[in-house]
């Protein structure tokens, strides 16, 4: 084993956000670097971020709000659409539903995203997220599945009498997470109360998601040195408000001891409408 998968903790500064007044945004790539802007107030606390990899703890999506699952993909080339479309869409649909049960899943987004300035720039694309944050609000996510079956309103009609969740398919797309790991909250230690909806301001979109103000009950944890033989599932919204997990905060990373000269993390993140019977 490496010394990463054998720490139980490490510890790292993550960025919250300081107050829930005044005016705050998300800006995604509005610079000519293409880089996230934040705007408002943030402070960044010294929290311990456990290894769960050590855990004796069974994780799932509906009570942490994630959970990190064996997934060998046939697709070569995580940089290839055409592989995305034609291969790993259709295999990404058929993990969710044998892991959380889905009964219909939608695949409506891919981001890609690497720690290296030079690779952004030759891939174009974009940086880890560096603050804590949920992507959608319970208004941005019916307004992105409205907005996904505006041809096929028929469709959405049946669909929307069903349950469903937003869930995000994370991985490495190029050897171990090294460098700039994602922490994930236990959706159980954080409340509503600590989530603060935020214009999301991109180039094509404008729409919503959550920030974060600390609360010192919050449970970080990680999954060290990902493979690209595993996926986390993040679910991001649940429409049912029954006492599951219906957000989850996480961010991108630096622990305090991290080596400095570790290869780039390259991810891809695919975003899922899930619905249930």
């Amino acid at each position: 084993m490496t010394k990463a998968s054998t720490t139980a903790n490490v510890r790292a500064s993550l960025k919250y956000l300081e107050h829930a007044d005044g005016q705050h945004a998300y800006n995604v790539g509005v610079n000519e670097k293409r880089e996230t802007e934040h705007q408002g107030d943030f402070v960044n606390v010294d929290v311990a971020v456990a290894n769960a990899r050590l855990l004796d703890e069974t994780f799932s999506v509906d009570t942490h709000g994630f959970a990190l699952v064996d997934q060998v993909s046939d697709v070569q080339d995580f940089y290839d659409d055409t592989a995305l479309d034609q291969v790993y869409n259709r295999e990404i649909k058929e993990t969710l539903a044998a892991i959380a049960g889905a009964t219909h899943v939608e695949v409506f987004d891919h981001t890609r995203r690497s720690s290296s300035s030079n690779i952004r720039e030759q891939r174009a694309i974009r940086e880890p997220a560096a603050v804590i944050h949920n992507d959608y609000s319970e208004q941005s996510a019916l307004t992105r599945l409205q907005g996904h079956f505006k041809d096929r309103e028929n469709e959405l009609e049946s669909l929307i009498k069903k349950r469903f969740a937003i869930i995000n398919v994370w991985r490495s797309i190029n050897g171990p997470v090294l460098q700039s790991p994602l922490a994930l909250c236990d959706a159980r230690s954080s409340c509503f109360e600590d989530l603060v909806a935020v214009k999301r301001v991109a180039k094509n979109r404008i729409g919503e998601l959550q920030l974060a103000l600390y609360n010192d009950r919050h449970r970080w944890l990680y999954f060290p040195e990902m493979t690209p033989d595993e996926v986390l599932l993040i679910k991001t919204f649940d429409a049912l408000d029954d006492g599951r997990a219906r957000f989850t905060l996480h961010t991108s990373f630096q622990p305090h001891n991290a080596e400095q000269d570790m290869p780039a993390r390259e991810s891809l993140e695919t975003r899922c409408f899930v619905f249930f019977d």
